[in-house]
C-alpha cells in the first residue's frame, strides 16, 4: 500500500471530497495517495510549496484525476528513456504510416506504447548495471538510477506522442507521385515534412502561457495519459470483492484485444450493422437512410472500438457538455439538412450519392480530372469548358459549408467568451493572480526561453522560404504564400487552442487555407496543397506540443527536458514518416488507385482520396468555379455569415439570462463544426460515438461517480491498447500473407445500393435506372 499523507492533510482531502461531490457515502474503495507525496516543508530542489485542496485544480475531472505532489529529484533523462523512448517513437511511426494507407486506416496511439514500455523499463532497471561513468564531472551518468520511475516514463510517452498520428505533409508527396503521376524528389519530400512538423513549436513557444499554465485550459485527452501513468505506477490494496485500477486495465485490456479478432477479422460487419438495409435489400431509399458507411445511418451501430473511436477520438475522454454539443450539431447537418438539400434536388442532388467524398460530372459519373491537368501540371481551362463544370455530393457540399461556419464561429466565440481573459494574459496578470497547486509546483523549473522558440521558428521559416523559391517547379508555392500561411497559422493558433483545450474538439482550418490560396493563386494544386499544409499543420502541431507541455505540467516534467524530447522525437518521426511512405509507394504496385487495384485490396487510402479530392477542388480548378461567381454552390458562402452569427446569439441569451448557467455550455464552434471528419468520417462513426459518449459522461459520471473516478479513464486506454495490438498482430500473422475470409459475415455494412442515384435516367453500374 501506499504511503499514506499526513493526518491533517488527509482530512482536509476527505472534506474537499465530500464538498466537491455532495456525497457523504464510504470512500473506502477510493485512492487517496496522490502519485507522488507532497513534501510541503521540504527545501529540496528549492522547496514545495504548502498544499490545500483548496488550491487544486476548478475543473473537478482534473482535481479527481491528477496527481498533486513531486519529487524534484527523481531523475528523467536516464539511459532507458533515450532507448526507449526513440524506440517507441520509431515504432509507432512506421506502424502508423503503414496503416495509413489501408482501406481501414488504424491510428496507433501513444498509450500502446505507454504500456508496452513499462516491463521493458523496469526489466532494464534490474539488469542494467548501476556503474556511474564520467564520475566527477557535470556529464556523470548511469545506466541503471534506479527503479524506473513514473516520470521517466511520461518522456517516452512524449516520445511515443511524436509518431502517434499521422504526418499531413506525406498526403502532399502521396498526391503528386501517386493521384496526379508527376515528379517530386525524396530530398523536397524531406524539406516539405521536416518543416512543416517544425513550425509548429514556434506557435506554442508564443502561447503557452495562454494555454498551458492557466488552470482553465485542461486539455481533457491528457487526463487518459494521466490516469494510467498511475494505475502503473501507484501501489494500491485491493478491495474486498473489487479490483485495483492495475487489475481492472489489465482485465479490460484482455477483453479489447482478444474481441477485435471479431470486427478486425472473422465478422468485420460487427464494423457497422446497418439493419434497415438488411430488412429492405432492394431499396435505395431505405438503404440511403440505414447504411451507417454510405449514408445516413438511421438504426445503424458499430460493436468496434475501431469505429467508435477512429476519427473524434475515445468518448470517453470527451466532458458531457462537448460530446452533447457535436451530437447536436451531428443530428442537425445529417438529418436535417442533407436529407432537405438531397429529397428537394438542390444541385441536382439526387444526380449523385446522398454521401460521398466523389467529385462526378452532371450525368453522376466520376469527373476525368487528369483531363483537365495540362504538361504544365496547371489548370488546363478548354479542357475543363469542354468536359462541364464539377458537382460534388449533397452532404459534401454542406460539409464545406459547415466548415466555413466554423472558422468564423471560433473566432467570433473566443472574442465573446474569452476576449478578457486573453487581454488579462497579454498583460501577464496571471502572475498576480491565484494559481492551482501544478501551476505552483511547476515554478520550481527552469522555463524553456522564449527565444528558443523563437530561434526554431525564424530558421524553419527562411528554410521553408528557400525550398519553395528554389524547388518552384515543384512546390509551385511562391515566397509571399509562405509568410501568409505563417500569418493565419499564428491568427489561429490561440482561438483554436482554447476550443480544443477546454472541449478536445478542434475545428480544422484546412478549408480556409484553401479557400485563400484558390483565389490568390488558382490552378496550381501543388501550391493549394503546401499552402495548406504549412498554414493548418503548423498550427494543428503546435497544438500537439502545447498538449504535451501540458500532459507534462501535470506530471511535473521539468520544461526543458520536455522541450528536448519534442524536438528530438518530431525529427525521428519526420524521417521515419516520409522513409516509410516513400517505400509503399515504391514498392506497392497501384498503391491508392481503386480502379486498378484488385477488389480485396487493402491499399485503398481513404484519407489521402479526400485530400486529392480537395486538391482538385480548390487548388487545380479553384474555389472561384466551384463556390464563386462562376461556380455552382456560391450560395454556400453564407455559412461565413450564420457562422459569424451563431456565438452571438448564444453569448446575447446569456447575457439576457445570466441565471441560466446551462446557456454557457453551448459551444457554437463545436456544435457547428461537428461534421468536420466527414468525410472520410462516416454516420456509424458518429452514432456510436455519441452514444458511448452518453453512457460515459452522463450517465456514469452522474450516478457513479465513483466508479467512473476510478475507471474511465483507464477503460479507455485499455480499448486503445488492446485494439492497436490485435490489430498489428492480425497484420502480421494473416494481412502479410493474405489470407481472408470470404463470407457474408465480412460484407461491410451490407447496403449496395446506398450510394446508388435517385434521378431519372441517371445509369450508373450495378444501380436501378429510374424512369
Amino acid at each position: 500500500m501506499a504511503s499514506s499523507p499526513p493526518p491533517r492533510r488527509e482530512e482536509e482531502e476527505e472534506e474537499e471530497e465530500e464538498r466537491r461531490r455532495h456525497d457523504d457515502g464510504d470512500d473506502d474503495d477510493q485512492i487517496t495517495s496522490p502519485l507522488l507525496p507532497p513534501e510541503p516543508s521540504s527545501s529540496r530542489g528549492g522547496g514545495s510549496p504548502e498544499y490545500s485542496p483548496e488550491e487544486n485544480s476548478p475543473i473537478e475531472q482534473v482535481a479527481l484525476t491528477v496527481p498533486v505532489g513531486d519529487d524534484p529529484d527523481t531523475p528523467v533523462l536516464t539511459f532507458r528513456m533515450w532507448v526507449l523512448g526513440t524506440a517507441s517513437c520509431a515504432l509507432l511511426s512506421f506502424l502508423n504510416q503503414f496503416f495509413w494507407y489501408r482501406k481501414e486506416p488504424l491510428t496507433i496511439t501513444a498509450i500502446s506504447a505507454q504500456i508496452a514500455v513499462v516491463p521493458l523499463g523496469r526489466l532494464m532497471a534490474a539488469a542494467l548495471p548501476d556503474t556511474a561513468f564520467l564520475r566527477g564531472t557535470r556529464w556523470e551518468f548511469s545506466l541503471n538510477p534506479g527503479p524506473f520511475n513514473v516520470k521517466e516514463h511520461v518522456l517516452i510517452t512524449i516520445f511515443a506522442n511524436s509518431g502517434a498520428g499521422t504526418v499531413y505533409a506525406i498526403h502532399v508527396i502521396t498526391a503528386v507521385r501517386v493521384f496526379y503521376g508527376k515528379h517530386i524528389t525524396f530530398f523536397v519530400s524531406l524539406l516539405v515534412v521536416l518543416t512543416t512538423q517544425v513550425l509548429g513549436f514556434g506557435w506554442a513557444g508564443i502561447f503557452r502561457r495562454y494555454l498551458v499554465e492557466p488552470a482553465a485550459m485542461w486539455w481533457p485527452s491528457n487526463l487518459v495519459q494521466v490516469s494510467l501513468f498511475r494505475a502503473l505506477h501507484e501501489k494500491e490494496g485491493r478491495v474486498k470483492g473489487g479490483l485495483t485500477r492495475n487489475q481492472f486495465f489489465l482485465v479490460a485490456f484482455i477483453c479489447s484485444f482478444a474481441y477485435y479478432i471479431f470486427p478486425g477479422y472473422l465478422f468485420q460487419m460487427l464494423t457497422s450493422l446497418s439493419w434497415v438495409c438488411w430488412v429492405f435489400p432492394n431499396s435505395v431509399f431505405a438503404q440511403q437512410l440505414g447504411s451507417g458507411l454510405r449514408g445516413l445511418g438511421i438504426g445503424a451501430i458499430g460493436l468496434d472500438w475501431s469505429t467508435v473511436s477512429s476519427y473524434l477520438g475515445s468518448p470517453l475522454a470527451s466532458p458531457w457538455f462537448a460530446t452533447a454539443n457535436v451530437a447536436a450539431g451531428f443530428f442537425f447537418v445529417m438529418y436535417i439538412v442533407t436529407p432537405i438539400a438531397y429529397w428537394f434536388n438542390f444541385y441536382k442532388a439526387k444526380n449523385f450519392p446522398i454521401f460521398s467524398d466523389g467529385l462526378f460530372t452532371s450525368t453522376g459519373q466520376n469527373y476525368n480530372i487528369s483531363s483537365i491537368v495540362d504538361s504544365h501540371f496547371h489548370f488546363d481551362t478548354k479542357a475543363y469548358e469542354k468536359n462541364g463544370p464539377l458537382y460534388l455530393s449533397t452532404f459534401f457540399a454542406v460539409t464545406y459549408g459547415v466548415g466555413f461556419a466554423s472558422l468564423t464561429a471560433t473566432i467570433v466565440h473566443v472574442f465573446l467568451f474569452h476576449g478578457s481573459e486573453i487581454l488579462q494574459l497579454s498583460k501577464s496578470a496571471f502572475q498576480d493572480k491565484k494559481m492551482d497547486i501544478h501551476t505552483k509546483l511547476m515554478r520550481r523549473y527552469k522555463q524553456v526561453p522564449e527565444w528558443w522558440f523563437i530561434c526554431i521558428l525564424i530558421a524553419n521559416i527562411a528554410v521553408t522560404i528557400f525550398a519553395c523559391e528554389y524547388y518552384i517547379e515543384q512546390l509551385q508555392l511562391p515566397w509571399w504564400g509562405v509568410l501568409l500561411a505563417c500569418a493565419i497559422a499564428f491568427f489561429f493558433t490561440l482561438p483554436i487552442g482554447i476550443i480544443t483545450a477546454t472541449t478536445n474538439q478542434t475545428p480544422g482550418l484546412n478549408i480556409i487555407t484553401e479557400y485563400i490560396m484558390g483565389y490568390l493563386y488558382p490552378g496550381r494544386p501543388v501550391a493549394n496543397m503546401c499552402f495548406k499544409v504549412y498554414g493548418y499543420i503548423s498550427m494543428s502541431q503546435a497544438l500537439t506540443f502545447l498538449q504535451d507541455f501540458k500532459l507534462g505540467h501535470y506530471m511535473k516534467i521539468p520544461p526543458r527536458t520536455m522541450f528536448m524530447a519534442q524536438v528530438v522525437g518530431t525529427l525521428i518521426a519526420a524521417f521515419v514518416y516520409i522513409g516509410t511512405a516513400w517505400w509503399l509507394m515504391d514498392t506497392v504496385p497501384y498503391i491508392c488507385n481503386t480502379e486498378l487495384l484488385p477488389p480485396d485490396s487493402p491499399w485503398t487510402c481513404p484519407g489521402d482520396h479526400v485530400f486529392y479530392d480537395a486538391s482538385v477542388i480548390w487548388g487545380l480548378i479553384s474555389p472561384r468555379r466551384i463556390f464563386g461567381d462562376l461556380g455552382t454552390y456560391s450560395a454556400v458562402n453564407w455559412f461565413f455569415l450564420g457562422g459569424a452569427i451563431a456565438p452571438l446569439l448564444v453569448w446575447l441569451a446569456h447575457r439576457a439570462f445570466p441565471g441560466q448557467s446551462w446557456i454557457l455550455l453551448i459551444n457554437m464552434p463545436v456544435l457547428i463544426g461537428a461534421t468536420g471528419q466527414m468525410p472520410p468520417a462516416t454516420a456509424v462513426n458518429y452514432t456510436t460515438w455519441i452514444l458511448v459518449g452518453f453512457l460515459s459522461g452522463y450517465v456514469v459520471y452522474r450516478y457513479r461517480r465513483d466508479w467512473w473516478e476510478r475507471h474511465n479513464y483507464l477503460l479507455s486506454g485499455a480499448l486503445d491498447a488492446g485494439l492497436a495490438f490485435m490489430a498489428v498482430l492480425i497484420y502480421l500473422c494473416l494481412g502479410l500473407e493474405n489470407i481472408s475470409l470470404n463470407w457474408w459475415g465480412n460484407n461491410l455494412d451490407g447496403c449496395p445500393l446506398a450510394s446508388c442515384p435517385t434521378a431519372k435516367g441517371i445509369a450508373i453500374e450495378g444501380c436501378p435506372v429510374y424512369t
